[in-house]
């Protein structure tokens, strides 16, 4: 089956933008008297979508009402989630709070401080502004505590790398433009990119990226690694050590199964199946150059693997390190590469 066609899949909105029509919605009625219909809201890039809300609610001196997350065609975790928001006007300038399913940051590192709700800093200043602009709109002082929740978000971040990132107890509220594009993978190199900074933060001198669960177990028993130093690369190896390269620590280590280290290997940097290939003609030279059976006509890496024995896993290792180092360039990081199989066995190893 060909893979999706991303012109044509559904766009969606983030959390932060949920909650953004969310406290427009709340703060409307504590200052306006009634519930809006609907919300509309102007995101940082100019889209203009418009909010149902649900779950309205009322207090002395508060309101709070939802927004049902749809995150379009994309394969987000929190898809269908409310993202609720409540609103207690007064006091000086705007406050957040973390509500039920909202985590709170506890490693620095992160764009927000220790001790603090995580919502974005972007997020913080969409609300801000929706604050300002009622304010000015209604005469009334631009001050507002609000308390951003999503009901279930404890469990779902158990899905999410929040854990490792030093976000406990929920969510995180994000974006940047408020739009999700589907299959973009920018959340997912975001959070490569945040995981790094947590580690330089907290003084970690050896960091690892591995494509899957086997490969990251292999390399973080192999060497007593911490789970906040396994950072979640998945196909990204080029958008985490392109990051890593500008922001450095003293050690990397990459590992992964032999399909995918041997696109690294041939300089992908992108490893996913739909944008990426093994090279077998170039597979099946390495093998010849090293005095190992001909492979060129495997229909797969793992074919190449049997046919040709962990030799070849070898190979492909110090390929792969050439690669990254390639990408890393002059930065003061020292990389090695580890080559894993299904049962979670080093198979070949290349670097420090």
């Amino acid at each position: 089956m060909e893979d999706a066609n991303p012109k044509t899949l559904r766009r969606g909105w983030t959390t932060g933008a949920c909650a953004t029509a969310a406290v427009k919605g709340a703060l409307s009625r504590c200052w306006d008297g009634e519930w809006p219909e609907r919300v509309e809201l102007l995101l940082p890039r100019g889209e203009r979508p418009v909010f149902g809300l649900v779950d309205c609610a009322e207090g002395p001196g508060w309101a709070e009402c939802g927004v049902v997350k749809d995150a379009g065609d994309d394969p987000d975790v929190t898809h269908g989630c409310t993202v609720m928001a409540r609103v207690a006007p007064g006091g000086e300038g705007v406050r957040f709070a973390a509500g039920a399913g909202v985590g709170i940051v506890t490693r620095a590192g992160l764009p927000i401080g220790v001790g603090e709700p995580a919502i974005n800093p972007v997020p913080r200043e969409m609300m801000a502004q929706i604050v300002a602009g009622l304010a000015e709109r209604f005469d009334r002082p631009a001050a507002a505590e609000i308390t951003i929740s999503i009901p279930g978000g404890a469990v779902l971040a158990d899905k999410t790398w929040n854990p490792r990132l030093g976000i406990e107890g929920g969510l995180s509220i994000l974006g940047t433009t408020g739009v999700v594009r589907p299959f973009s993978c920018a959340a997912w190199i975001a959070s490569i990119h945040r995981g790094i900074d947590v580690a330089r933060a907290g003084g970690l001198t050896h960091v690892a990226g591995c494509t899957g669960a086997t490969s990251e177990a292999a390399v973080q028993a192999a060497y007593g690694l911490p789970d906040h130093a396994m950072l979640d690369m998945g196909d990204f190896a080029g958008g985490l050590l392109k990051y890593l390269a500008a922001h450095p620590v003293a050690r990397v280590t990459i590992g992964g199964g032999i399909g995918k280290m041997t696109k690294l290997a041939q300089g992908a940097r992108d490893l996913h199946s739909r944008r990426s290939r093994v090279d077998f003609a170039a597979l099946g030279a390495l093998a010849r150059a090293r005095g190992l059976p001909d492979v060129s006509g495997a229909g797969t890496a793992l074919e190449a693997l049997e046919r040709a024995g962990p030799g070849l896993a070898q190979a492909v290792a110090e390929g792969a390190l050439d690669t990254v180092r390639t990408i890393l360039r002059d930065a003061p990081v020292q990389p090695d590469v580890m080559v894993v199989n299904r049962a979670g066995e080093i198979l070949g190893r290349a670097g420090s």
